[in-house]
């Protein structure tokens, strides 16, 4: 249990807890409105067993996603897919259809499950970063992330719109692990062996990166939405 002593051990996961924590405000409002129309008594049962098959099958689709990484250039493919989806977050553009309540408790875990994980992309792959590879710290930073979630969720949502530094705070850590990714990809591993001093350049470039863009695609956006109203 030396792990338990290390101090990359904790930073990875409270990266995990941040990531899985500012990725699901999508997920908890996909949990509301898919449980909205059932009877008060059914509601919980819903958010529970519902919240929990998701979870299942997000745990099953990481691990998938750990072994995934280890192959070559594929994370340089993810550490990609993590900056579109860290510019994103910030630039405030997550595709959320209109969802149809449900009166079926069946049907509603069943949407809830669905929307779920065709929205968890973004978590798997950036929980799976966070890992690199510790199957011990993917299931401990899982374990805590999940009630949070679960019980939280509108507290969060609460937390993320009074305090936008959480949102930032969260796009520019998937820039950071997104950089760690891409330099620790095998495909460029001599190299990366070679100029191991250089190891915290591409973490601080990305974020910086994924800050600067989200910004500028925020403040862009910001200055459209006059224009279509006069329109």
């Amino acid at each position: 249990m030396s792990m338990l002593a290390a101090p990359e051990f904790w930073l990875a996961l409270s990266q995990i807890i941040l990531i899985n924590i500012v990725l699901s405000g999508d997920n908890a409002v996909v949990i509301a409105l898919a449980s909205r129309s059932l009877p008060a008594s059914q509601q919980k049962k819903a958010i529970l067993f519902g919240s929990v098959g998701a979870i299942v099958l997000r745990i099953v689709l990481t691990f998938f996603a750990v072994y995934l990484l280890s192959l070559p250039y594929l994370k340089l493919a993810g550490a990609a897919l993590l900056l579109w989806i860290g510019i994103n977050l910030l630039k405030g553009e997550d595709d959320e259809e209109e969802m149809e309540g449900h009166s079926n408790l069946a049907a509603a875990i069943k949407t809830i499950i669905i929307a779920d994980l065709v929205m968890s992309l973004d978590n798997v792959i950036g929980v799976a970063a966070a890992a690199k590879g510790n199957v011990f710290l993917l299931v401990v930073g899982l374990g805590v992330s999940i009630p949070l979630i679960i019980y939280g969720s509108t507290i969060i949502l609460k937390l993320m719109t009074r305090f936008p530094i959480i949102i930032t705070a969260g796009a520019a850590l998937l820039g950071w692990v997104a950089g760690e990714m891409a330099f620790s990809d095998p495909a460029i591993g001599g190299w990366a062996e070679s100029h191991h001093n250089l190891h915290l350049v591409p973490p601080v470039l990305c974020a910086l990166l994924v800050i600067a863009v989200g910004k500028w695609q925020q403040r862009r956006a910001a200055a459209k939405e006059p224009l279509n109203e006069v329109g």
